[in-house]
């Protein structure tokens, strides 16, 4: 997500720099380069030593004669993105003011001043963040183009986001934002039809494809709702649903303001009428199986302009099947693209998907996609806002 990304990382006196060699860590797994800058606050909360062990660089604890700020995160500096986590209230507010008292202000004027992309992750106790002067800053430097990573308010306190949220929130401030702008609609994971109060009818779906194609779509710019089977997400307005009706139901009611459809869920193909108790186990039971409506020809037939884009699963594990059958679904339903893939992938870390296309009816002529669910979930992306952006001329 990160790969080739050069991130200078600023670190504040706050109690939550203790989680900096490990963000420094998780930033390197992801692709990036990182070097440091610590305030003296921070030192006395964390030895230089152990940001250099997580960066594998020498970390700036003093500005000298050899201009480091510029060095970093001058117009001709090394740094893609300047990211400061953890910030205090006390380096938001003098970031405000053009204050250059430590090595991180003065690191922060100098990318506001060269144009570099800043993210800040706040982590201070809650009244202090609740404090007008702290919002006042915080609206100001928003202002001047600065990301906030918002902090998770738990126990009193304004805790600093989680690894994944700044992760998204950088390479948000690093990827081309051609997606801005753009509603997007992402559905994604199972749905599950009731039998009784306890006992439902599901698949295999883990929903990982989905949430990485919401979550691209947010750092390509989007605003982006995700209609699934789990919980909230920091990257996307969430709506949480179990059954195929519930899904229909979400999403109908918020394409009308949506640039495109991203339908990744599997959604369950037949529901029964649920019983008010609970079955009896021990005897045998037939169940009377009525089709649920297609999610995609539902929206198509109230939305015959809208830019959709499907997931056509198959147990075949022949590419020839499989590009078949989406092939047949993006005529169906006039679909921009099919993401084609094997279901034996449900619940895996790894993924093979071809994508089908109007100029493609045969795998020879399909892109195809091999790796994690992240990389094609950047592929998808990608493509919708090729597609969005409309064609182009040489």
């Amino acid at each position: 997500m990160l790969a080739g990304v050069n991130i200078v990382l600023g670190v504040t006196g706050s109690i939550a720099a203790v989680k900096t060699v490990e963000l420094a860590h998780e930033l390197r797994r992801q692709g990036a380069s990182v070097r440091a800058v610590m305030s003296p606050s921070a030192t006395g909360i964390i030895h230089p030593w152990a940001v250099e062990f997580a960066t594998e660089n020498d970390v700036i604890t003093e500005i000298t004669g050899r201009v480091e700020h510029v060095d970093l995160c001058g117009r001709d500096g090394w740094a893609d993105v300047f990211l400061i986590a953890p910030a205090t209230a006390n380096t938001v507010g003098k970031i405000a003011g053009a204050i250059d008292d430590t090595p991180v202000t003065t690191t922060a004027t100098t990318a506001l001043g060269a144009g570099l992309p800043v993210v800040i992750a706040p982590a201070m106790h809650e009244p202090m963040y609740d404090h007008p002067g702290v919002l006042e800053a915080i609206e100001r430097v928003e202002s001047w183009g600065v990301d906030f990573v918002d902090p998770r308010i738990e126990e009193g306190k304004a805790k600093i986001a989680s690894e994944a949220a700044i992760i998204t929130g950088v390479a948000r401030a690093t990827t081309p934002q051609d997606l801005a702008g753009k509603e997007i609609i992402v559905t994604s994971g199972a749905t599950s039809e009731s039998i009784d109060p306890i006992r439902v009818l599901t698949n295999r779906a883990s929903g990982t494809t989905g949430r990485a194609v919401a979550r691209s779509c947010h750092i390509r710019g989007a605003d982006v709702t995700l209609v699934h089977d789990g919980p909230e997400v920091h990257y996307a307005d969430t709506v949480s649903v179990e059954s195929a009706a519930e899904m229909l139901a979400a999403v109908e009611g918020r394409v009308p303001e949506a640039d495109a459809l991203i339908s990744a869920a599997a959604i369950s193909d037949y529901t029964v009428e649920a019983a008010d108790t609970k079955l009896r186990s021990g005897e045998p039971r037939t169940l009377e199986l009525e089709p649920t409506p297609k999610l995609l020809d539902s929206v198509r037939q109230s939305h015959p302009e809208l830019t959709m884009v499907g997931f056509k699963a198959e147990t075949a594990g022949d590419d020839d099947a499989m590009v078949q059958q989406a092939a047949a679904l993006r005529d169906r339903v006039d679909l921009a693209f099919v993401v084609a893939n094997d279901a034996s992938v449900m619940g895996t870390d790894e993924t093979r998907a071809l994508f089908v296309d109007a100029a493609t009816d045969t795998p020879a002529d399909c892109e195809t996609v091999a790796g994690s669910k992240e990389v094609l979930g950047d592929c998808v992306a990608q493509r919708l806002a090729e597609q969005l952006s409309g064609p182009t001329t040489s």
